[in-house]
């Protein structure tokens, strides 16, 4: 599908996505896509392209901070990393820099519409991807976007115990919880622990841990990714 821009049109769209990326686009189609919402009629949205960015963005994000933090584990990082890219802290950044007024969306009440920001801002960082391959994307997105949004001395210093979180839900929600916990390494010099968190009998994570206080942490950690608990 071929867009044509009046030059107006083009010249401001050119200019948006050098404020948010910092550089001049040749390919303005590209990002008119990217800020296409489904709510418009038409053949494409920029559902495809947001698909794309979301995993640009996630490598980008784990690159990066594999290189900032050398000495950390996985947890971490895993840790730090979702605190970047949740839909969140996306859509906050989206409404910063503007997004808002430039998305191509129909004006409609609905929970559906809560995301708008950040699945445009993942699908333009598809699209500048497509356009000047992901060595480039990366050097915009972390200079343009994850260092001037994001505090990670802030982000690194918050606690976020899980398990305690998940326990206070359950309680307030009057569900039993319980941990089992298994070893499934059987090395001597090496221990790895399972474990499986339940509410009212049913399973709902699973974590892992070189302890069995560590795989506890990590099914927490999970559970309240799927209970969506902030």
């Amino acid at each position: 599908m071929m867009f044509i821009f009046q030059n107006k049109e083009n010249k401001d769209l050119i200019n948006a996505i050098n404020f948010i990326l910092g550089y001049k686009t040749r390919k303005p189609e590209l990002f008119k896509l990217a800020l296409l919402h489904k709510s418009i009629k038409t053949e494409e949205s920029n559902e495809r392209l947001e698909f794309l960015g979301d995993a640009i963005l996630g490598l980008i994000v784990a690159k990066y901070l594999f290189k900032l933090y050398p000495f950390k584990d996985e947890g971490f990082l895993t840790k730090i990393r979702s605190k970047i890219v949740n839909r969140e802290s996306l859509n906050n950044i989206g409404r910063k820099i503007g997004l808002n007024k430039i998305i191509n969306i129909k004006k409609m009440k609905s929970k559906s519409y809560d995301s708008i920001y950040g699945d445009a801002l993942e699908a333009i960082i598809g699209a500048c991807y497509l356009e000047k391959g992901f060595d480039f994307c990366e050097n915009k997105v972390v200079k343009h976007i994850i260092v001037p949004y994001f505090d990670l001395d802030s982000l690194t210093t918050q606690t976020h115990n899980f398990k305690s979180k998940v326990l206070e839900w359950a309680q307030k929600e009057k569900m039993k919880i319980n941990f089992i916990v298994e070893k499934t390494s059987e090395s001597s010099r090496f221990s790895q622990f399972k474990s499986i968190l339940k509410l009212n009998g049913k399973k709902v994570s699973v974590g892992y841990g070189k302890s069995k206080k560590n795989a506890e942490k990590d099914a927490s950690r999970v559970a309240c990714e799927i209970l969506e608990l902030s």
